[in-house]
């Protein structure tokens, strides 16, 4: 999806500011790396059956879709995370 588009749907279903829910699978050892992301947040985390991934959810109050593409941004420079 390209930013342009990503921002115009981000506008269209939100208020902003408002609370945005990120939802990341990474390798177990990634784990500190994207809690860093969101140091103020409470995280949900998952460990899957054989331990070698974490999903980690954080619900987050953005100012705006911008806010929300930089923290996509950001977290994409961790090794082996996948956005969902």
């Amino acid at each position: 999806m390209s930013y342009d588009s990503f921002k115009s749907k981000l506008d269209r279903t939100h208020e902003w500011p408002s609370l945005y829910m990120f939802k990341f699978i990474v390798p177990a050892g990634k784990k500190e790396e994207v809690m860093a992301l969101f140091p103020k947040n409470e995280l949900k985390t998952r460990t899957s059956k054989n331990g070698k991934y974490i999903s980690i959810t954080a619900n987050v109050m953005m100012g705006s879709s911008e806010d929300v593409i930089k923290k996509y941004h950001e977290a994409h420079e961790i090794k082996g995370l996948v956005a969902l």
